[in-house]
């Protein structure tokens, strides 16, 4: 029986608000699913066929997914977190089909209103996860390279992001330069993080190594220098971007409810990232490199921007002077004990000590290490914090999601309003996640987004720097010809011109 296929003659209204704005709009996170029988030939092509007959049978990254075979009794004993289900549309099946096929994404992404978009293809996110080393590298290797020439017809378009493991230092820098230099490829995606075991339980059964862990973020107190990865991205001028998951981390671990698990776990696994990137002064010795977070909204970002400049301001070098444990004046405080104390502090004044309470040496050593915590981020002043975040930080988040009004709520913000001198958003931009359920229908990723202008959440500037401004800002940052060759190259253009004007 063959399906007699309609497709829409009437222009969707994202489409009819792209015309109206009037400006490219880049969506920087649309998921694409692998054709299983190709993958695997390329699988076959790079790891051999032992490899691809492996992959096959021990599915990579399975074992999130232990807790289907498990009994009740099971997942109660090992505290198996509900893992994700039922998690691509199925009844639209147009919608479907578009995630698997480059030629019907190509077609199609007008009518969700956007002119090009970054692809973030299933498999590829989870790929340097792939705990043995053989099967990750090749996994990457294959996902690349199949990605590379499947969508390559398409390029003035979709860009697919290349995947690169990061185990260790070396380990992505030669999957980075295969990828650009070989492949072509432009956009990356790296883990936000690499779940290794204590050095003290490595001696341990697999099952005790599996949950004594630590999370690695490649900046603070990592296993590794991974400077000369971050020196190579700047060389070859691609962007690091992340799609890091936190689910099954410490209170994500339900067994019996995936949205418990699910909420606020995009987000929470940027956090650690940024918070390492920025500690760890990655964005003080890497002045040209930004980073990019994807699906965890913008929420988090504006947070976090705000606290870290609360704690420079409460915690910083010299104000925390003002909580050495020798600024105690023993004298004033037995003065004050014997005027101010009840019967219980009677005849006991040679007791009060530091006035510190019971933890009072732990919680105030006289050596507690380093004080400047804000050191390796090369921080002085408030406004260093805001140049060190605002300045290399951006954040995907969804068409529909309306808590983007915090990152542009400027003045809420610090310097936000900056007065004597151009305003600083934080740095949100469109990452639809198109092809993932939390996306009924992909036609409407740009009316979404409008509807925030129409319901006051937004104004029309902040929407034109969320949905172009800051993608272009992002990607042209270290590569000015990123968008060369494709349906935005003349507005591309413009904008750096635009740029290079203002200075």
């Amino acid at each position: 029986m063959t399906v007699a296929l309609e497709r829409p003659t009437k222009k969707s209204r994202s489409a009819q608000i792209r015309e109206q704005l009037g400006y490219p709009i880049i969506d920087t996170d649309v998921h694409t699913q692998e054709f299983e029988p190709a993958f695997l030939d390329y699988l076959a092509q790079v790891g051999g066929s032992k490899i691809a007959d492996s992959f096959r049978e021990h599915l990579p990254g399975a074992g999130r997914y232990r807790w289907f075979q498990q009994t009740p009794e099971e997942r109660h004993k090992y505290r198996t977190a509900r893992p994700p289900f039922w998690g691509r549309p199925t009844k639209n099946t147009l919608d479907l089909a578009t995630i698997t096929l480059p030629k019907l994404l190509h077609e199609r992404l007008q009518e969700a209103g956007t002119d090009f978009a970054v692809l973030y293809p299933n498999l590829a996110t989870l790929a340097p996860q792939i705990k043995n080393e053989e099967m990750r590298r090749a996994v990457c290797r294959a996902a690349n390279l199949y990605h590379a020439e499947i969508f390559h017809p398409y390029s003035d378009r979709l860009t697919p992001i290349a995947t690169i493991p990061l185990n260790t230092p070396e380990e992505g820098i030669a999957e980075l330069e295969y990828a650009v230099k070989e492949l072509g490829l432009k956009a990356i995606q790296i883990p936000g993080y690499v779940t290794r075991v204590i050095p003290g339980f490595e001696n341990y059964s697999e099952e005790v190594q599996r949950e004594a862990t630590w999370i690695d973020n490649f900046a603070l107190d990592s296993a590794y220098d991974y400077d000369p990865f971050w020196a190579k991205c700047i060389e070859l001028k691609v962007v690091p971007t992340t799609h890091a998951s936190g689910m099954g981390w410490t209170s994500r671990r339900s067994i019996s409810n995936y949205q418990y698990n699910h909420i606020g776990h995009f987000a929470s696994a940027a956090e650690a990232f940024c918070k390492a990137l920025f500690f760890g002064g990655v964005t003080n010795r890497f002045p040209s490199l930004k980073f990019a977070f994807l699906e965890g909204g913008s929420a988090w970002g504006a947070s976090l921007y705000t606290d870290i400049i609360w704690h420079w301001e409460t915690r910083n070098p010299e104000i925390l002077q003002n909580n050495h444990p020798g600024n105690v004046n023993r004298e004033e405080l037995r003065e004050l004990f014997t005027r101010y104390g009840g019967k219980e502090f009677q005849n006991r004044f040679d007791e009060i000590g530091s006035g510190l309470g019971f933890h009072g040496k732990y919680f105030a050593p006289e050596d507690p290490g380093e004080l400047n915590e804000f050191a390796a981020a090369g921080i002085t002043k408030a406004e260093d914090v805001r140049d060190r975040f605002l300045n290399h930080f951006y954040f995907g988040t969804e068409s529909d999601d309306a808590r983007v009004a915090y990152a542009f709520h400027q003045k809420a913000n610090p310097y936000g309003d900056a007065c004597g001198g151009q305003s600083q958003r934080v740095k949100a931009f469109l990452g639809s996640d198109s092809g993932h359920w939390d996306v009924p229908d992909i036609t409407a990723v740009t009316s979404n987004a409008y509807s925030m202008v129409e319901r006051g959440i937004l104004s029309e500037e902040d929407l034109r720097y969320f949905l172009s401004t800051h993608p272009l800002e992002l990607y042209t940052s270290l590569n000015r010809d990123f968008f060369k060759g494709t349906a935005i190259e003349k507005a591309a253009t413009e904008y750096l011109a635009g740029k290079e004007s203002q200075k």
